[in-house]
């Protein structure tokens, strides 16, 4: 689609015109990024009537992204033969240019340059997909009345970053906090994808392990827990014998799992502070 210019009064009457759910799809761009169109189902439309849902999601997404509000990539989840469910949508021009007016803080921060949207290379965007999916798994787990569990932050990189203390900066690749009625749960993220060896891995796990020793403080003044999510069991068990191998107190400090264990750990961490 041919980007085209958008004054700011096109922009303040785009903005004026967004329903509520218009809002929360480009603050969750903002967040992430990049989500798939399954994944946009999943957090804000996942209310309506499977009879509708699907073609309500399409038809809203396609006006955000005539709007320039959106935009969709040219490479799919799954494939170029994968379905329009799985396109994957990022914020447009004019969607970066309302964040402001949205209240929003992006990952980047607000002196971000405004860019056309472009299609970064598979893994980049695999990894992203990932991290974004995390995200989308604690929202709709935060939906849930029953495990009590809040969301009170979901920070991508790199605004996940943090000063090392020792001239560097570790680069988790989301900051997270948990809160229920009674604590809050501070993580830092590795979304692994098995595509990075592991001295690769050993090197970055153990910057947070001397960040710990060096007893430096964290975002808020608190030093976050390390959850490294991991796509298979043969990843995690060398994962976990990366741990086992780093100085004290690595063990306390991270903990690995799949994927797909990732949020019901983290909510079960959450009980048992609790």
């Amino acid at each position: 689609m041919k980007t085209t210019y958008v004054t700011a009064d096109r922009l303040e009457q785009l903005v004026g015109n967004l329903s509520e759910r218009d809002q929360l799809i480009l603050l969750d761009l903002a967040r992430v990024r990049v989500l798939g169109g399954t994944d946009l189902t999943r957090l804000h439309f996942a209310d309506l009537a499977p009879s509708s849902r699907e073609r309500t999601r399409r038809r809203v997404l396609a006006r955000l992204v005539e709007q320039q509000l959106a935009a969709t990539l040219t490479r799919t989840v799954g494939g170029p033969k994968a379905g329009s469910s799985d396109l994957v949508y990022t914020l447009g021009v004019a969607g970066q240019k309302a964040l402001p007016l949205l209240g929003a803080h992006t990952t980047s921060g607000p002196e971000t340059r405004i860019r056309s949207p472009w299609t970064p290379g598979a893994l980049f965007l695999r990894h992203s997909l990932a991290v974004a999916a995390l995200y989308v798994n604690l929202r709709v787990a935060e939906r849930s009345t029953a495990n009590g569990m809040g969301l009170g932050a979901f920070v991508t990189e790199p605004a996940s970053w943090h000063p090392d203390g020792a001239g560097g900066t570790l680069k988790p690749d989301a900051y997270i906090m948990l809160q229920s009625a009674e604590v809050e749960d501070h993580w830092w993220a590795e979304v692994d994808r098995a595509t990075e060896s592991i001295p690769t891995l050993r090197k970055k796990l153990r910057a947070y392990v001397d960040f710990a020793r060096r007893g430096e403080p964290g975002p808020d003044e608190v030093m976050p827990k390390i959850l490294v999510t991991v796509p298979h069991d043969h990843r995690l068990a060398a994962v976990r014998d990366l741990v086992a191998s780093l100085p004290v107190p690595a063990t306390q400090l991270i903990t690995a799992t799949r994927h797909d264990q990732a949020v019901p750990f983290m909510i079960t961490s959450l009980e048992v502070g609790s």
